[in-house]
């Protein structure tokens, strides 16, 4: 039971993350229009910005309480649970700062809600199997080359390239914290495969930094969702021994197709329509 708390709050904190990096993006980036949004000049003024570090500080706690719900919960249910923070965060969007929410996004928002159920109920608890021989060197390989990527990706003007990248490595940060979170806390410093999770984390957000200036929140959120929770929901299943409960297989099926339809859905929307931001001197 702690373990979905855990994960209900990481869901709360990630959206509000979302909401306050996505404001302080468009801020930098009105404020400078010479500069525009290139990435490292980009990503040098959001960490001066302090909506951006509150955005930040959410996104970290989200983090934390993702990673101690990950030591009992398997993987495809705490990463749906973290895309859910992309609807979450058109609510909070539209309470805080009036973003137009249209009915199609609450339909989509009861999709999601109802998928993240279906998984809540088909979720076995149980401790993760230990990586294979060599997968930390493997990762870190993997977490380098997404950074290299990412460097070519900031050059152009795609956003699409960037947050597949930022999917990628918290995809990475969620593999290694499943085999980190359930062994001893403290030994966590003397473990090279969490400095590999902390790498990628930091890749990943730098890469969902630039896109959020490029694009709507839901629009740049929406396929990095979508890379993560599709790799680990497959490297939990085979590697690591997440387990589902009997006879409700296809519940978890129906439940991740309903999760990422809704992820994808709002992403498309929100592309048509980018949401209102309120101007920056009013944030």
């Amino acid at each position: 039971m702690l373990g979905h708390v855990e994960l209900a709050a990481s869901t709360a904190m990630y959206g509000v993350g979302i909401v306050a990096q996505r404001a302080a993006a468009r801020r930098a980036v009105d404020s400078a229009p010479a500069v525009g949004s290139a990435g490292v000049g980009l990503f040098a003024r959001l960490v001066r910005d302090r909506l951006y570090l509150v955005g930040f500080a959410a996104q970290v706690g989200g983090f934390l309480l993702a990673f101690l719900a990950r030591a009992s919960l398997p993987l495809y249910l705490v990463q749906a649970g973290a895309s859910c923070a992309v609807g979450l965060a058109v609510v909070v969007g539209f309470l805080a700062l009036g973003w137009r929410v249209r009915v199609v996004e609450v339909v989509v928002l009861l999709v999601m809600a109802f998928g993240l159920v279906l998984l809540a109920a088909s979720a076995t608890p149980s401790p993760a199997r230990p990586l294979p021989p060599g997968a930390d060197l493997f990762l870190l390989a993997a977490v380098a080359a997404i950074a290299v990527l990412a460097v070519l990706a900031c050059r152009s003007a795609a956003v699409t390239s960037l947050v597949v990248l930022a999917g990628a490595a918290f995809a990475v940060v969620a593999v290694s914290g499943r085999s980190l979170a359930a062994g001893p806390l403290a030994q966590l410093p003397l473990r090279p495969l969490a400095w590999v999770m902390v790498a990628a984390a930091l890749v990943g957000q730098a890469c969902l930094s630039v896109g959020l200036s490029r694009s709507s929140s839901t629009a740049a959120v929406a396929p990095m969702d979508a890379v993560t929770v599709v790799l680990t929901s497959a490297v939990g299943l085979a590697v690591l021994g997440d387990r589902v409960v009997p006879g409700r297989q296809w519940w978890v099926v129906a439940g991740l197709l309903s999760v990422l339809l809704g992820v994808v859905v709002l992403g498309l929307v929100s592309r048509a329509v980018a949401p209102a931001v309120v101007p920056s001197e009013a944030v």
